[in-house]
């Protein structure tokens, strides 16, 4: 079977985790702390602050600029259903906008059009580790005043053309930046989230937020000579990532520069394999963008089936999975008003996949999808 992911976990990760476990502090502490350094310094951001996923960073982002009832967030309703969920958990109502169909990122102009005296934010998606065009961005939410939040659960390791300059995605470029690493992301730490940012104060909000409100961290506590008593100043959650994750993602940092160059010589290898194939549409890097490819995503030619040409793949065992959801078509948001036409998110739904693409693929790994694939098109 060629899966559609694998994550690239190996002794040092484990032994890693071992320590953690052995060291009798688990849950959040110092492994937690080095790694929000290690990250910070890996993507040049000033804070970076762990918590438990990329969903709980976005709702503490949006948490943390007070959001909620009355506000509207601009975004892409084609992304994973966390993108828009984040914005309902605020009580602030998701306006959805189409995407460029060449990036499957949101398109500045749609977003430009989309813009009221109620909008306060935009989160701009960097899809399947594709960078946003966050110049465009970046100028249209300062012109209008609102903040800029990217999306970047997918995009560790990705880099962005900013004034000339080559920059990681999280620096970040918009107010906050979010990160997952979720096993299908490019470096894992089994589930946890990170949110980078320039602002002090904001990554204090974060911290106090993410356990439970309180004012005094337990590793303070624990620390301190004295007896300390902590308050509960806001109300809180409970959106912690454990030293045991943190550990692991340590290890999973120093992979990645390695990670990120074996994914684009993967990505430039399917793209020779695939290049000829009439109506087949590949995906597109812009020359300011360099992506971690964390997906592979082709569009179908218009009359192929697209259900049927993955279980076909998938019967000859190459997983796949459709192209990215769109929100506005799920149950919570059927009766979300969408006063914009949302043709090309809909498109890629309905006909790109997802090829399998991970640092352990092999030559003959790819050999045999691109057959199977130019088999299925008549190719």
């Amino acid at each position: 079977m060629i899966p559609i992911a694998m994550p690239l976990l190996a002794e040092d990760e484990a032994d890693a985790a071992r320590a953690a476990v052995l060291s009798g502090w688990v849950s959040q502490g110092p492994q937690v702390s080095a790694f929000e350094r290690d990250f910070a310094v890996l993507v040049g951001a000033e804070h970076a602050c762990a918590v438990s996923n990329c969903t709980t960073a976005l709702h503490l982002a949006l948490t943390a600029l007070d959001i909620g009832a009355g506000d509207e967030v601009i975004t892409a309703s084609h992304s994973f259903i966390a993108s828009a969920n984040c914005i309902r958990y605020c009580g602030a109502t998701p306006v959805f906008v189409d995407i460029d169909p060449d990036t499957y990122n949101i398109d500045p102009v749609k977003v430009a059009e989309a813009i009221t005296p109620r909008t306060r934010a935009i989160i701009a998606i960097h899809q399947m580790g594709m960078p946003c065009d966050l110049a465009a961005l970046g100028a249209l939410a300062n012109r209008h005043g609102v903040v800029l939040i990217e999306d970047a659960a997918c995009a560790a390791g990705s880099q962005i053309r900013i004034n000339g300059e080559w920059d990681r995605i999280g620096r970040p470029h918009g107010a906050i930046a979010c990160f997952s690493f979720h096993p299908r992301k490019v470096i894992t730490t089994g589930e946890g989230g990170m949110l980078t940012t320039a602002d002090a104060e904001l990554d204090r909000k974060f911290r106090l937020l993410r356990q439970h409100g309180m004012s005094v961290p337990d590793t303070v506590r624990h620390g301190s000579p004295k007896v300390i008593f902590e308050d509960y100043v806001v109300v809180g959650f409970n959106y912690r990532m454990t030293d045991i994750q943190a550990s692991i993602g340590r290890k999973q940092l120093e992979r990645l520069p390695e990670l990120v160059s074996r994914r684009r010589a993967l990505a430039s290898r399917y793209t020779e394999l695939l290049g000829n194939i009439e109506g087949l549409h590949l995906p597109f890097e812009p020359d300011w963008a360099r992506s971690n490819w964390q997906s592979y995503c082709v569009r179908l030619p218009g009359r192929v089936e697209q259900r049927t040409v993955m279980q076909k793949l998938l019967d000859q065992g190459i997983a796949t999975r459709r192209g990215i959801m769109c929100s506005h078509r799920e149950a919570p948001y059927a009766g979300t008003v969408c006063l914009h036409d949302l043709r090309q998110s809909e498109l890629a739904q309905d006909h790109a996949i997802l090829l399998p693409l991970y640092a352990q693929m092999t030559e003959d790994d790819q050999v045999q999808v691109a057959t199977a694939l130019r088999a299925e098109l008549g190719c």
